[in-house]
């Protein structure tokens, strides 16, 4: 059955074409254009409906040539819900409901844009709908309407359809809609939800191995031993949640995690689960008897990674050596300039701890978790191949494990440096010389000091000289630099040792799994994102760049398989997890996106603030755009200001908001070689090998897939609210959300850890503080 959407359901039907347009012209004359085409329209529209309804349907729409599509969707979502839905009629939509529960099949026809009549049908519970459709190349309308162009009605329509029945038959929109016959009404039936084309990428193996038999994950991990390092980092968080959610045949999880002074690991491991939202669903299928599955399925290992023999003692590294069957290391310190003395042993170090842990043990493999970005400071696509000393700048000489030897050296002399006669002169002057340092600072308080800025001039130098290194060897952080390191050693290092390297891109907000948008911690998109959410509008970055983003349950899904391939010696050396060439998002989609997952929040709110923030979009723009009018240069003003009322008090919020623009400057230099240089491409091949080969009953909950990823679906609807929700209060100094305190019910003979006085004092915020500096 066809329903009518105009007249009698609606009384308010057109869709205003000045509707979807805001502020995101990047010049003055562009908008001006718009916004005369679309008062010209206006007040042509009559006199143009008059002459013919059909093309001047045409006409009118052509103003929204150049608007993309995922702003069209944004938009016709509010113009729904502030706009039109407040106008249904109750009666209408009683009787459509009634239609509805007889099993009919409705059809809602209209003369709107289906960005529109979209989630009008989705809240009427309606899943086909007849209405104006534009077409788009390259995500971007091109003013043009699609056939069948549905005209507007007549004149008289309105007092014709005044009641609220909006049943009409086939037979009286084919003559309504000016179509040839049935078979031509039935093809302009399109579905009410967003359609995205579907992206096939076939598998294709030229001298690769094909393995004829096909994977299966429950299969390969049933009773296995698997050791997992890092559980207490987002990925590793998620990683154990899945597994315990969908992968009960495994045979045991040990987790090796560090004491932290005083707080053994067991009660770090007991603290996370009780306080961790990603563990929500775990509690929820499991209940009561959680205590008791986790007494049977896991085993909390003191140890420390960074250490030789991974920190274990000997009874335990001998027990685990004989048992394990896997080791799956998710840790890493994931600050991108941190002190090289913590990257070094975090990131270097503890990779030939592993390799040789592995080497002395029975039959353990290794997953290894690294990132996509070790590739640098380069262009072009990236390959799955592991390059042996490879350095983004191509230096013939370079040798990773000699870099790796010259580090501890370097660290060492540093150390030795810093408590000779030269630095400790120069600490002492300094302590001097503080302003607030009482005058003959001597003895005792002098020493003490001197000691804090010695070990402040340590961690700086250290700080500085790795992050030039990196820089002179091609990669744009300590990160990636020691990273790529860590990648050397075990190609050098860990040959003809069952040991896969699994390279994330960026690792955001999960879709599905444990749950629909779960977020930890400030991670690479937070702090941008957040930005983009103030006054700051203008990024520096390349338009065209892909922007590479991957949510966590699919890094997840991907490891497992990697896990199940390992396990049965089917695995290649090297996965990356990426969406850039499978399922591309580039720079300039990204930033509106998250400019319109800001508008979707802002417009729910009331006040002036919020009303002007919604109506300023981010743009994309070139660095000399962002220099020449975004915060270097508002600094600059501020400066000026501040030199020319020198002999006056300056007022305290000029000397506040050149503070915010420097950390505005600096946010954005760190974040630039992802979003401004390096135009990286990076293959997913072997992962989407393994998931083609899965057995067809394990495809739906093992199954890795971001090719079938909505960007829109996603940015909008799942990462923004997850990071409103999850890190942006941390970036604002805020609490997250209050959550009922959860206990673990731990069956009758096991013990749990003593609380220790620190940990009482804790307030439960639903994440670790620390857990965003390791993955």
């Amino acid at each position: 059955m066809y329903w009518r959407v105009e007249g009698s359901l609606l009384e308010l039907t057109t869709i205003r074409p000045i509707a979807f347009f805001t502020w995101n012209s990047q010049t003055f004359i562009a908008r001006f254009v718009r916004r005369s085409l679309v008062l010209l329209m206006a007040l042509l529209r009559p006199f143009l409906y008059a002459t013919n309804r059909k093309a001047a349907t045409r006409i009118v729409h052509a103003v929204l040539r150049g608007i993309t599509r995922d702003r069209l969707d944004s938009l016709g979502e509010e113009e729904f819900d502030y706009k039109l839905k407040p106008l249904l009629k109750e009666e209408g939509v009683r009787q459509l409901k009634a239609l509805q529960a007889t099993g009919a099949g409705v059809v809602l026809v209209s003369q709107g844009l289906d960005h529109v009549m979209r989630p009008l049908a989705r809240h009427l519970g309606v899943r086909w709908i007849i209405a104006n459709r534009l077409d788009f190349r390259d995500g971007v309308a091109t003013g043009r309407l699609l056939s069948p162009v549905i005209r507007p009605r007549g004149i008289f329509a309105r007092i014709r359809e005044a009641g609220p029945d909006g049943q009409q038959s086939p037979a009286r929109w084919v003559r309504a809609l000016g179509l040839r016959g049935p078979k031509a009404l039935a093809s302009a039936i399109v579905p009410a939800v967003r359609v995205e084309e579907p992206r096939v990428r076939p598998i294709v193996y030229f001298d690769e191995t094909r393995h004829a038999e096909r994977l299966s994950v429950r299969k390969a991990l049933a009773g296995k031993r698997v050791l997992l390092i890092g559980v207490t980092g987002f990925i590793g968080k998620v990683w154990l949640a899945n597994t315990l959610l969908d992968l009960p045949e495994i045979g045991k999880l040990y987790l090796l995690i560090r004491r932290q002074k005083s707080n053994p690991a067991r009660k770090r491991f007991e603290k996370m689960l009780e306080d961790s939202p990603v563990f929500d669903p775990v509690f929820a299928k499991y209940g009561d008897g959680l205590g008791a599955l986790l007494a049977d399925k896991i085993e909390v290992v003191e140890g420390d990674v960074s250490q030789a023999g991974i920190g274990l003692d000997p009874e335990a590294a001998a027990r685990l050596g004989k048992e394990l069957d896997l080791i799956v290391n998710s840790s890493g310190l994931t600050d991108f300039n941190p002190d090289l003395r913590d990257a070094v042993a975090v990131n270097v170090d503890s990779t030939y701890h592993l390799i040789e842990f592995i080497r002395g043990s029975n039959h353990a493999a290794l997953l290894h978790l690294s990132t996509c970005y070790v590739a640098g400071q380069r262009d072009g696509r990236v390959g799955e191949r592991l390059r042996p000393n490879y350095n983004p700048a191509g230096a013939a000489d370079f040798d990773a494990e000699k870099e790796w030897y010259r580090l501890h050296e370097f660290i060492e002399s540093a150390e030795l440096r810093a408590e000779g006669p030269e630095v400790t002169g120069e600490l002492k002057k300094q302590a001097l010389g503080k302003v607030h340092a009482a005058k003959g600072l001597s003895g005792a308080a002098l020493e003490n000091q001197i000691r804090k800025n010695r070990v402040r001039w340590l961690k700086n130098y250290l700080t500085e000289e790795g992050k030039k290194r990196a820089n002179e060897l091609g990669w744009p952080n300590t990160y990636t630099y020691t990273k790529s390191l860590a990648e050397s050693l075990i190609a050098n290092y860990g040959s003809g040792l069952p040991i896969a390297i699994v390279r994330p891109a960026i690792v955001e907000t999960s879709v599905a799994k444990p749950f629909r948008g779960w977020n930890e911690g400030i991670n690479t998109s937070a702090s941008l994102s957040y930005l983009l959410g103030t006054s700051f509008r203008q990024l520096p970055s390349n338009e065209r760049k892909r922007l590479d983003i991957i949510p966590v349950d699919a890094v997840c899904a991907g490891m497992t398989l990697i896990a199940a391939a390992l396990v049965e010696r089917r695995h290649d050396p090297l996965y990356q997890l990426a969406t850039s060439v499978t399922n591309p998002c580039d720079m300039g989609r990204s930033i509106e996106l998250t400019s319109l997952g800001h508008r979707r929040h802002y417009r729910a709110q009331e006040g002036l603030e919020y009303w002007l923030r919604l109506r300023l979009d981010a743009i994309s723009v070139s660095k000399e755009r962002y220099n020449r009018m975004s915060a270097p240069a508002q600094k600059m003003i501020i400066r000026s200001i501040q030199t020319a009322m020198s002999p006056l008090p300056v007022p305290k919020a000029l000397a506040k908001a050149e503070r915010s623009l420097e950390r505005v400057e600096k946010l954005v230099e760190l974040f630039e070689p992802f979003i401004l240089h390096n135009e990286h491409d990076f293959v997913a091949d072997n992962v989407e090998k393994l998931s083609q080969a899965l057995v067809a009953e394990e495809r739906e909950t093992f199954g890795y897939d971001t090719a079938s990823l909505d960007w829109w679906e996603y940015w909008i609807d799942i990462h923004i609210p997850a990071l409103r929700r999850w890190t942006y209060p941390l970036i604002e100094g805020r609490p997250l959300e209050a959550r009922e305190p959860r206990v673990l019910q731990m069956p009758a003979g096991e013990k749990r850890a003593a609380p220790t006085a620190t940990e009482n004092s804790n307030i439960k915020t639903g994440t670790n503080g620390a857990t965003w500096r390791f993955s």
